[in-house]
């Protein structure tokens, strides 16, 4: 089963084992559109009906892909579908005996703050909710699946905690930051940040869920860089402007024309968070085959397409 199913990473990773593997498809927010020789299924896991998914197709494995972005929904729904949904699956793994689990969490619960070391790795105490209550449903869900991670060593559970991920089809913040001609900037910071292509991040799913080893993993490359300098190398120009909270993300929301800027994105714009990915690495045997360069190639030639009026 892969949650989270109509987004571009889950169409990744079902790319690559839909071939060794019988795929369940389930997505909250909207129809997966995988084609019919997979199961597809749009449902709430807090609904009883979500376990007859389990009980029809004889789930032995789970990726659990699904999350709400904060620009997606209420905070209140947020926390129904990203903390107590989770709670119900991984409630239903335990009782239908499932083998295998990854969890996907993200590098925002470390939190950005001035006083981050210069690497953070997986024993670095989660600062999110200390610093912005938006990210409590992140958090909430990391500390949920440590405790069946460890209370549940039967399911063999892996979390991964990604940096920003980018690349084609990738609708995330960071993503259509960088598809801009125009970005915001903070004046005064210029944060060093990391980015992993979709491509190698869906890599990394499927190596997690292949090899099968239990633990909590960053996932992010050697290579980063400073925000405005990432822009340049995107193509995009930057705008300056002042750090004024909060009157800031409402400013930056006109500017980007989007419904709500993520208020607690304001502190990764200025302050590093820069994860160490080397125990991912040494564990399943993995290298990231897309470099910096090449992610922001990607986003500056479109730039040119579309100036051309290509397709890219």
């Amino acid at each position: 089963m892969v949650t989270g199913a109509a987004g571009s990473l889950a169409r990744e990773v079902i790319g690559r084992l839909k071939d060794q593997y019988h795929i369940v498809a389930v997505d909250f927010r909207r129809p997966p559109e995988l084609g019919d020789d997979i199961p597809a299924y749009v449902g709430d896991f807090n609904k009883r009906q979500f376990e007859d998914i389990f009980r029809q197709h004889s789930v032995n494995g789970v990726i659990h892909l699904g999350r709400m972005e904060s620009d997606e929904t209420t905070p209140e729904r947020r926390y129904n579908a990203n903390v107590l949904g989770t709670q119900r699956l991984l409630n239903l793994c335990v009782k239908y005996d499932i083998e295998r689990v990854i969890v996907l969490s993200t590098f925002f619960v470390y939190g950005a703050s001035p006083y981050n070391p210069v690497l953070l790795d997986e024993s670095a105490p989660l600062k999110a909710v200390g610093l912005t209550k938006d990210l409590v449903d992140s958090v909430e869900l990391e500390n949920l699946a440590n405790v069946f991670l460890w209370k549940h060593r039967e399911l063999n559970m892996t979390i991964l905690r990604p940096c920003h991920i980018t690349g084609p089809e990738v609708n995330n913040t960071m993503s259509l930051l960088l598809a801009r001609p125009v970005a915001p900037v903070l004046a005064g910071f210029s944060p060093m940040m990391q980015f992993v292509h979709i491509y190698d991040m869906a890599r990394a799913v499927t190596l997690a869920f292949e090899k099968n080893v239990p633990g909590i993993y960053n996932v992010a490359p050697k290579e980063w860089s400073d925000y405005a300098a990432v822009l340049k190398e995107a193509g995009c120009r930057p705008l300056y402007l002042p750090s004024i909270p909060p009157v800031l993300p409402q400013t930056i929301s006109r500017f980007m024309r989007w419904k709500a800027f993520p208020a607690f994105l304001i502190n990764y714009f200025k302050y590093s968070v820069i994860i160490d990915g080397s125990s991912f690495e040494k564990t399943f045997g993995y290298t990231p085959e897309y470099s910096l360069e090449d992610i922001l190639a990607h986003y500056r030639e479109s730039k040119v397409a579309q100036n051309n009026g290509e397709r890219y």
